[in-house]
This record gives structure tokens, C-alpha cells and sequence, in this order.
């Protein structure tokens, strides 16, 4: 198979996203936001932005935190009624995957019908620093309790806009957990079976920026330039995990996030060091490719990395004393998650993870049993 790099969206940063909506081409726009963003007045700006161009706006506030298919039938209706030609996401990561599910879902059953749809000009401006949607062809709507991974061209925006005043007053526990959740983007996407020198160059820079800035922003979410770094380093991790996939600390986390409602950063973050230990497989025969990947990262942040077991292990020592200094819990059972409960969820959810669209291209192909090992040591 033939390497190759893409990237669909244009991404624009260091700029207020009121600049480029007053010069968007369109006739009617459907803009989907939250209730945090309109109580901010992010979505009144982007509606003033979009008259200064000409453009009347239908707007959609009905997103939820890990969006389910209901919301995303009640936005289809509303956006088929529009009848937008620009689609407009501003919000945190469940914002731009809501519209992603919309635009994917009215698409396939447009297609049913015999109705051709006109794909809208997608434009996604995040207010986090995490998901890396803002690029990505992925999407994760809940289905039935499910977290459903939906990976589609199609659905990747047009246009990208980082404009980090959209995160200066994002809390901290939001900034951990998406920080932790664009690190962890870039560590998978650096260890995937399809990393190429491409990806690897902006997983290494998204690693860099985020050791070097997240402890900025979750002290002070006013410092303007770290809010810029880290917002660039969550999008480089996006641009790099779309054309790489994902590995087993997504697939966990999404069957654990699912079952027993935890962030999907805060997931990723109680996962990392285990994940990290299975893949470069320290307790036996070093696996070499995965081992190599962690100590290379580990001498970017100039720890000591001799031998790829000393960098794999001083990069997982780091993590954990990131993760100590943000207050990420040491445990599963620190969130006051029953152990009865969890034990009887190992099954599903170790089976939920094998089957995730994110298992594939992890640098260790996992069993059942070894997943449900994973949990158990993380618990």
C-alpha cells in the first residue's frame, strides 16, 4: 500500500473568527452551537458576522456533552428545513461532531430518498483545545448507551479557524481533559502501524507544545500565547490521527466514557500509562517498534532515553507527573466507580474496544483477555 498524507481542511489561526465570517459566500448558514457559547456570546457574534456578509443564519443550541443520535435527529431536522449552504460549528468537540453527525446522517438519508444533497461549505471553529475535530474525518455519536466511531471524507470541514479568545474561559478541568486528549492524539497517532515521517513531525511538535504550555493555561487560561500553542498543538495531533487512526486508548475509552459516563478525556488520561506499558510490552520481550516511538519522544523532552526501555519508562514517569500536577485521579475507582459494577462491565466493554474503528492500526494487536487486563490494572 501506497503512503500518503491529507489534509481536507484549511486552517486558519492567530485570527478572531468575526474576520472570516463577515467574508463567507453563502446565502443562509445553519450554525450549531451550545449553551455555553450562546451565554458567552460567541454564536450572537458569528450570527453579526454572518449578516455583515449577507448571510441569514438558523441556529441549533440543542448539543449536549457526548452527543447522542437523538440530538443529532432533532439537528437534522431543523438543518434540512434551512436549507443552509454554509454549515457552521462553534463549540467544544461534541459541537463540531453533533454537526459532523448531522451533515453524515442527512446525507446518507438524502441518498436513500433519491435526493441528491449539496454538501455545505463546512466550517468548524473550536472552543476547546482537545478534540482536534476541527480537521478530522472522524465523529463519535452515542448510540443506545454505544459510542459509535464514524470515520467518513465527507464529513472533515473546509475551513478550520483557531481563534483561542474562543477558549479563555474554558475551566480547568476542561483544560485538562482536553489537553490530555490531544496528548493522547499524538501519542497513538506517533505509535500507529500507518505513522509516516509526515505525521511524525507533528505528533513530536503536538507533544513538545503541550508539556511545554498545558501547565500555563491551567494556571492562568488568560495567558494569550499558551493558549495559542496549545490550541495549534491540539490541531496539529488532529491533522496527524486523521491520516494515521488511533490505537487501543481510544478504543478503551470510548467503551468505558459510554458505560460509565466519564469525560472522554478523563478516560484517555486513566488509560495512558497502561496502554503506553501493553504496547512497548515492558513486563516481557520489549516490542521494539512501540518502545522505540516512546523513547523518541522522551528525548524530545530531553529525558534520559539510553535505551529504548530507560526512554519508554521516563516518558510514562513524565506523564504521571503531568497528570499528578493537573489532578488527574490516580484511579477508575477514585471517581467512586463501584468495583462489583465495573467488574461485570469488563466483558462488554473489553469486546465494545476489540471491535472500535481506533483497534486496527494500534503497534500491538490485543486480545479480549488482555484488554480486560488493562482495565483491571487502570481500576
Amino acid at each position: 500500500m501506497e503512503d500518503k498524507f491529507k489534509l481536507k481542511s484549511k486552517v486558519y489561526f492567530n485570527m478572531e473568527f468575526t474576520q472570516f465570517l463577515e467574508q463567507v459566500s453563502g446565502s443562509r448558514a445553519f450554525i450549531v452551537s451550545d449553551s455555553i457559547m450562546e451565554k458567552l456570546g460567541y454564536l450572537q457574534k458569528a450570527v453579526d458576522s454572518l449578516n455583515k456578509a449577507g448571510i441569514s443564519s438558523v441556529t441549533f443550541t440543542g448539543v449536549r456533552p457526548d452527543p447522542d443520535i437523538n440530538v443529532v435527529a432533532e439537528g437534522m431536522r431543523l438543518y434540512k428545513e434551512s436549507n443552509a449552504d454554509v454549515l457552521i460549528a462553534i463549540g467544544g468537540g461534541s459541537t463540531i461532531d453533533t454537526a459532523k453527525g448531522i451533515m453524515y446522517f442527512s446525507w446518507h438519508l438524502e441518498n436513500t430518498t433519491n435526493d441528491k444533497m449539496k454538501k455545505p461549505l463546512f466550517i468548524a471553529i473550536p472552543s476547546t483545545s482537545g478534540t482536534g475535530s476541527e480537521v478530522t474525518d472522524f465523529t463519535v455519536i452515542t448510540s443506545q448507551g454505544e459510542k459509535v466511531c464514524i470515520v467518513d471524507d465527507f464529513i472533515a470541514p473546509d475551513i478550520a479557524i483557531l481563534d483561542s479568545t474562543c477558549i479563555q474561559h474554558v475551566p480547568q478541568h476542561v483544560v485538562v481533559d482536553t489537553g490530555i486528549d490531544a496528548l493522547v492524539h499524538a501519542i497513538e497517532a506517533y505509535v500507529s502501524t500507518n505513522a509516516t515521517d509526515f505525521t511524525d513531525a507533528l505528533c513530536e511538535k503536538a507533544v513538545k507544545l503541550i508539556f511545554e504550555n498545558i501547565k500555563t493555561i491551567y494556571n492562568d487560561i488568560k495567558d494569550s500565547n499558551a493558549r495559542d500553542r496549545i490550541q495549534n498543538a491540539s490541531c496539529m495531533a488532529g491533522i496527524a490521527f486523521t491520516n494515521t487512526g488511533l490505537g487501543i486508548n481510544h478504543s478503551l475509552a470510548h467503551a468505558m466514557g459510554g458505560t460509565f459516563h466519564i469525560s472522554h478525556g478523563r478516560s484517555n488520561a486513566l488509560l495512558l500509562n497502561a496502554v503506553i506499558e501493553y504496547n512497548s510490552n515492558l513486563e516481557r520481550s520489549i516490542n521494539e517498534y512501540a518502545a522505540n516511538k516512546y523513547a523518541k519522544l522522551a528525548k524530545i523532552l530531553q529525558l534520559p532515553a539510553r535505551t529504548n526501555r530507560e526512554g519508554t519508562v521516563n516518558f510514562i514517569q513524565a506523564l504521571s507527573e503531568l497528570k499528578k500536577y493537573l489532578g488527574v485521579e490516580e484511579s477508575i475507582r477514585a471517581l467512586g466507580i463501584d468495583q462489583d459494577e465495573f467488574e461485570s462491565s469488563l466483558e462488554h466493554m473489553a469486546e465494545a474496544a476489540l471491535g472500535d474503528r481506533c483497534t486496527p492500526t494500534n503497534p500491538r494487536q490485543p486480545s479480549k483477555e488482555e484488554l480486560i487486563h488493562i482495565y483491571q490494572k487502570c481500576y
